[in-house]
């Protein structure tokens, strides 16, 4: 379970305070997709980057199974899968040594990180490109590997920011795949995605944030319902324009 109550994050700017995310609250629960909606800039990645522990709140607070992001960093660590479109997997080493290299990361023996390697290999179709340099492999590849890098440590809980971001329509369709078998397996998965069909497709549950603050948060059938439309589209853009619009005047 990740829990958010009244979570707030500020940046410098130029022209002053930016508040990033703004009394967000929120939960995942073990076994659901919940995804995070809005535009770029909207606050997704930076509350991703705060349950994964790479930023601290300045005020509210996150727990994943109990654990405090904060105090208690490591055990969530220890908990959590992070994958983000800014991991660029580049460089001599091959997926299979990236992925002893995390799991030694991680703190795990290389008898067990070798058993999790055969058996991701296998389960994202890698075996035959485990040895090859990074540097070597397609774009889909490589986003196999940065998957299995992120969850090489059997994680309880997986945070996917922008999953399908510049992918073709094969990689991105098995990364989707992947998803939903962490759902199946009994994990607490969160996405952020500005593509709404990609949270019709994956999503339970969606919260959309704009300029910082949760705007909404409810389960798609129950959106559809309300709004009278099953066009998540649709009704993104008449939640947003209740709220103001999508940019500040």
């Amino acid at each position: 379970m990740v829990r958010l109550k009244e979570v707030h994050k500020n940046f410098k700017g130029k022209k002053g305070i930016i508040k990033a995310v703004d009394g967000v609250s929120f939960e995942a629960a073990p076994g659901e997709i919940f995804g995070l909606l809005g535009p770029n800039g909207a606050g997704k990645t930076t509350t991703l980057r705060l349950i994964s522990t790479l930023l601290k709140p300045n005020s509210g607070e996150i727990t994943v199974f109990g654990f405090d992001t904060v105090k208690n960093a490591r055990e969530v660590r220890e908990r959590i899968g992070f994958l983000t479109s800014d991991m660029k997997l580049a460089g001599n080493l091959s997926p299979r040594e990236l992925m002893y290299f995390f799991g030694d990361l991680n703190h795990i023996d290389r008898k067990t990180v070798g058993k999790r390697i055969d058996t991701l290999a296998s389960y994202l179709d890698m075996n035959d490109f485990l040895d090859e340099r990074i540097s070597k492999l397609s774009t889909g590849m490589k986003q196999k590997a940065s998957i299995a890098v992120s969850i090489i440590h059997d994680p309880q809980v997986i945070v996917f920011d922008e999953p399908t971001n510049g992918l073709d329509i094969i990689t991105a369709r098995t990364v989707t795949e992947i998803i939903k078998d962490f759902k199946e397996q009994g994990k607490t998965v969160i996405i952020s995605t500005h593509v709404m069909s990609v949270a019709e497709k994956l999503c339970d549950r969606v919260g959309i944030i704009l300029k910082g603050k949760l705007v909404e948060i409810d389960y798609l059938k129950s959106l559809y319902s309300e709004y009278g439309s099953e066009d998540l589209e649709d009704i993104f853009f008449a939640i947003a324009e209740k709220e103001g619009g999508l940019v500040d005047a």
